[in-house]
């Protein structure tokens, strides 16, 4: 096979993930909820474990379905925790990492109880986006695709709950609902990613592009540009370090994630010093 064979399906991958989850990124940053794609994809990845430990391969549609339903218990979690943080005073991300610590201690202990922890912990981090295969592609693309849908049929008010929860309020949103249905959807993609991408890699495509976007600018539809761009170069050039310096594949494209986010800030920091400051 030649070297564009080997990598094509892993560029495919990285471009599927970035179409959505730089949108995604655009609400989690708004909302102030940063840490919610790397809880709720340990939480995935947790009942994935459970799986495993039941007997049940990790790539089987049963473990999907593990992974999927306790994602559903995380988005059910997260939605009663915004209202719940205001009353408190306790910041929603401090329940989300106490969510993140207390899902990735279960999965290590329930890892130490089955065979082959350490490579399973790996993959679970990291992914093998490398192996993935064109079926699985179809299949996430078509899942995020049906969400895209949902989505745009509801943008109004998950983006109005997102950049304006007080005015949200105001027109009389049910914000707990709403809240819900947007962990839920993001529980379905994030449940998909874990599998193929791991869970680091997933946190990077959700982040890294949606923060480059700010710092250029404010409005929605250039901040989706911006991002869809800068994720699909740089998964790209992560991929092909990875293959040039034999280097595990999600692993590099996430080193490649942290230096684009610097050179860009780099950048304007240097070109556009105003807008810097």
């Amino acid at each position: 096979m030649s070297i564009f064979q080997i990598l094509l399906p892993a560029f495919v991958a990285s471009l599927i993930l970035t179409g959505i989850h730089a949108y995604l990124g655009v609400h989690v940053v708004e909302r102030g909820v940063i840490f919610v794609d790397l809880s709720l994809a340990q939480i995935a990845a947790l009942g994935t474990t459970v799986a495993y430990l039941a007997g049940y391969d990790l790539h089987s549609d049963t473990a999907y379905l593990f992974s999927l339903g306790f994602t559903f218990l995380g988005a059910a979690i997260f939605a009663m925790s915004r209202s719940h943080s205001r009353k408190t005073r306790i910041p929603q991300e401090a329940i989300i990492g106490i969510v993140y610590a207390v899902s990735a201690a279960v999965a290590i202990l329930v890892m130490s109880k089955a065979t082959q922890e350490t490579e399973h912990l790996k993959e679970m981090l990291v992914g093998n986006i490398l192996s993935v295969s064109w079926m699985e592609l179809l299949k996430t693309a078509v899942l995020y695709a049906l969400v895209g849908f949902f989505h745009y049929l509801f943008r109004r008010r998950f983006l109005l709950i997102s950049m304006n929860e007080a005015e949200a309020e105001r027109q009389g949103l049910n914000i707990r609902f709403w809240d819900f249905l947007f962990y839920m959807s993001f529980g379905f993609v994030v449940t998909s990613s874990v599998a193929i991408a791991g869970v680091l890699l997933v946190f990077c495509f959700l982040i890294v592009p949606s923060v480059t976007a700010m710092l250029f600018t404010e409005r929605l539809g250039p901040r989706l540009a911006i991002g869809w761009t800068m994720g699909a170069f740089v998964s790209a050039l992560g991929v092909y370090l990875s293959y040039l310096w034999d280097l595990p594949t999600g692993a590099t494209i996430v080193g490649t994630f942290g230096a684009g986010l610097l050179v860009v800030a780099g950048y304007r920091r240097a070109f556009r010093p105003a807008a810097a400051a």
